[in-house]
């Protein structure tokens, strides 16, 4: 898919370096194309399904599964079905979107994200349901991505859907991390944590992951339904502990996680990474450098809290010498909002922390991107700077430290025309920040 049309603002537009900039981030994008990654790990060959370098005999199973879930869902379960082609027998498809993609039989369904609903908990209740029926002589592919660990749940024993919600509410408010979120969703969820692989047990089974995680650790990616857990109720109430959360989360949450809930897993199938920041980072680079640019990847890591990280990236930027560099970064940071927090998201208020330290040099752009063309609870992906955001923003009589601290970067960057709306993708590999000098 060609993103470039969509990549658009008043000052990205207007640049004279216009094209090679959204030729770069286009890469990006399609790298992480959900349809593209399942096709390059999916193969069959007549009557066999490759995968990993593994061979699959379709004739030796009863039945093959799709399970999906995740933004990409869609494109992924959509791409494996055309592989697969008849041996396929049905499954499931769990998505935050409605889609045009051709599902055939499979049944869709559309549950909350980035808080789980009523409709998360049906389609995993359905999902289990599936697996429950599987056996020794079936093979279930798992297409996970970004997103998977809202749109899916099932809680433990003693734990309602409500308290899920409002733990997930505290959480992501208090600034942690995504993996901190996680750590927390493996230990109150049936489905986390490898759940789903004990589930399908003893069915065969493979896992394509689309990495929407920090370093794409994998119990970390949708929570690791169908990977080993590392961590457990100690980790989980560490957590609480850190952002001062224990006194604030149901009595349920607590009582559960001072037990020892979950069941110990040995039975894991392949699982492989089609798609990640990295991998998109680096199809960026690979352009850039096509497009004449001293490209580099600084970091694929960056976590923290998102106005501290746009200023040290702006600082960064400042440093930069060469000229016609580009520098990618990729990771996703957090923000930890006050009481009354206006509108906006990480990526914007990275960008927006940027704004002042980038009015003293010139020839030089500052770019967010969250990949999944969603950045908070807005329609924007991201933003741009340059030194006349401060300058125009200045003659409107807006002060960009009074939008900071009131975590509202989306009327800042609105008024300005310099918001990135791209509509969703239908992928999510994190975020990436592009640090242009000129």
């Amino acid at each position: 898919m060609d993103f470039i049309s969509r990549l658009s603002s008043k000052t990205l537009d207007a640049h004279p370096q216009s094209f090679a900039i959204k030729r770069i981030m286009s890469a990006a994008l399609e790298a992480a194309d959900p349809d593209r990654a399942v096709r390059a790990a999916l193969i069959r060959e007549d009557k066999a399904l490759k995968v990993g370098g593994q061979t699959f005999e379709l004739d030796e199973f009863n039945n093959v599964y799709i399970i999906a879930f995740g933004k990409a869902a869609p494109a992924m379960a959509s791409a494996a079905r055309q592989v697969i082609g008849d041996a396929l027998k049905g499954g499931i498809v769990v998505s935050k979107y409605k889609t045009a993609h051709d599902l055939g039989g499979l049944s869709l369904h559309l549950a909350g994200h980035p808080v789980p609903d009523e409709c998360s908990k049906f389609a995993g209740d359905a999902i289990l349901s599936l697996l429950s029926t599987c056996s020794a002589n079936d093979l279930v592919l798992f297409l996970i991505s970004g997103g998977g660990s809202a749109l899916i749940t099932s809680p433990v024993d003693g734990v309602s859907l409500a308290d899920l919600q409002e733990l997930t509410s505290l959480l992501l408010s208090s600034g942690a991390r995504i993996d901190e979120i996680n750590t927390l969703r493996r230990a109150l969820d049936r489905i986390k944590g490898g759940g789903l692989a004990y589930a399908a047990n003893p069915a065969k089974q493979v896992s394509l992951l689309l990495s929407d995680v920090v370093d794409s650790r994998l119990e970390a990616i949708a929570s690791g339904p169908t990977v080993p857990n590392s961590t457990g109720n100690a980790d989980a109430l560490a957590v609480l502990e850190k952002y001062g959360l224990l006194g604030k989360i149901p009595a349920a949450v607590l009582d559960v996680l001072l037990k020892d809930t979950k069941i110990p897993l040995t039975f894991f199938g392949k699982t492989l990474i089609v798609g990640s920041n990295l991998i998109s980072a680096e199809a960026a680079n690979d352009v850039a450098v096509q497009e004449g640019f001293r490209a580099e990847i600084l970091t694929t890591s960056l976590q923290g809290e998102a106005a501290e990280k746009g200023r040290e990236l702006a600082k960064h930027l400042l440093s930069v010498e060469e000229r016609l560099s580009c520098i990618i970064v990729g990771g996703e940071t957090t923000v930890t909002l006050g009481e009354n927090p206006g509108l906006g998201g990480r990526n914007q208020e990275l960008a927006l922390a940027a704004v002042e330290l980038l009015d003293r040099v010139e020839d030089v752009l500052f770019i967010t991107l969250a990949t999944d063309g969603d950045d908070g609870p807005t329609d924007a992906a991201g933003a741009v700077v340059n030194r006349e955001t401060f300058i125009r923003a200045r003659n409107r009589g807006n002060d960009p430290q009074v939008y900071l601290r009131a975590h509202s970067a989306y009327p800042f960057f609105d008024q300005l025309g310099d918001l990135l709306k791209i509509n969703p993708t239908g992928t999510n590999v994190n975020d990436l920040v592009f640090l242009f000098t000129f």
